[in-house]
């Protein structure tokens, strides 16, 4: 088994997999008591690695942080179905696979969807909820297309490149996402672009051609219309400068539903993980353990 960490300083994390329709998908986890699963989002080279800085010290508040890779990211399997949909029903598998019947999740960008999908469908399945950073849990915007073009200005993740990016892309992609640049360490970038190429850039391409196919339109309310009728408390974090103007939509969701856990985090793009780790830590910790089962 193989040891993770961003830093020559940082906690050494053990890989461990588990099996799940036929795919071997790797997690790592640390500390004990209630469980929290961590998901992460879709962008080229996301994995549980993006939430590294954040297990210890939710280990440390007296939770059991468990980080995995989705199927097709980071060190899992690639699977042949590539849809948003497999992956998500591939989480209570993973649950299940863990021996475990609920957990609190934190959800990250577009697996904040996934999340509340799973939620409404069974409201037993998560005893908390944590959303980092998902804009399609958002009212949408009132100019649509600027919006669009907002949310169109990262340069790999938007086009079907068939060659690998270099390392450099990797670095431009992550700068883009985050406002500090400074956490881009060496070993940082080294590791996110390891996640970056390979099976793992071919199954971005897949993902990215699978979801240019149209899609059946939804009868029914779109989800951010729905969180106020999640069963489970629900906490809401998102950045100021995040794209596709995230903070005045956050804004104005808390508007429409003011009973609704929400914040922004100033200094803070699309990968709060990183941007906001200390916010995280210090809004998430304590409703985990609050409100406990």
């Amino acid at each position: 088994m193989a040891a993770v960490g961003p830093t020559s300083s940082a906690p050494v994390l053990e890989d461990r997999y588990a099996m799940v329709d036929g795919l071997r998908l790797r997690y790592f986890e640390a500390g004990s008591g209630l469980p929290v699963l961590l998901l992460h989002g879709a962008s080229l080279g996301s994995s549980a690695d993006v939430f590294l800085r954040n297990v210890p010290p939710l280990a440390a508040a007296g939770v059991r942080p468990i980080a995995f890779d989705q199927p097709g990211f980071g060190l899992s399997d690639v699977p042949a179905d590539h849809s948003t949909a497999f992956r998500r029903d591939a989480i209570p598998k993973l649950m299940r696979a863990l021996g475990l019947t609920q957990v609190a999740v934190v959800a990250h960008s577009q697996a904040g969807a996934m999340a509340v999908e799973l939620a409404l469908a069974d409201p037993g399945l998560f005893s908390h909820m944590v959303i980092l950073s998902t804009g399609s849990l958002l009212p949408p915007p009132a100019d649509g297309a600027a919006a669009k073009k907002a949310a169109a200005q990262t340069p790999l993740e938007w086009q079907a490149n068939p060659a690998d990016p270099t390392i450099e892309d990797t670095r431009k992609l992550l700068e883009q996402n985050l406002f500090h640049h400074e956490l881009i360490t060496g070993d940082e970038l080294a590791l996110r672009h390891s996640r970056s190429i390979g099976r793992n850039h071919q199954a971005f391409l897949a993902r990215q051609l699978r979801d240019a196919q149209p899609a059946e339109k939804g009868t029914g309310k779109p989800l951010w219309q729905r969180l106020p009728d999640l069963a489970m408390p629900l906490l809401m974090i998102y950045g100021r400068e995040d794209r596709a103007r995230a903070a005045d939509r956050a804004e104005l969701l808390k508007k429409t539903y003011p009973q609704l856990d929400l914040h922004i985090v100033d200094g803070c793009k699309h990968l709060s993980p990183w941007d906001a780790a200390a916010d995280f830590i210090r809004l998430a910790a304590p409703f985990l353990k609050r409100q406990e089962p």
